[in-house]
């Protein structure tokens, strides 16, 4: 059930920056929900460097790495692109 709840988070974070950016690119709203999604996959990568290691599933111990490479694309697309 966890991995329901996380999966379905992502696709949200996900799907919550790519409308508010194409909306609008450059206004405060747009930055705000980015640097929020920023903190919320920093969030789930913490949590998930100390109870995915834990575990011997593959997946689960990359999950970190996947959600700190993808929340600094984020802030690299948002700040650049």
């Amino acid at each position: 059930m966890e991995w329901i709840n996380e999966g379905v988070f992502l696709i949200f974070l996900g799907v919550l920056a790519a409308m508010v950016t194409y909306c609008d690119r450059h206004s405060l709203i747009t930055q705000i929900v980015c640097w929020t999604v920023f903190g919320a996959l920093n969030t789930l990568s913490l949590v998930s460097l100390f109870t995915g290691f834990r575990n011997s599933f593959l997946p689960f111990k990359l999950c970190p790495y996947i959600f700190t490479g993808s929340s600094i694309l984020l802030v690299i697309g948002s700040r650049f692109g």
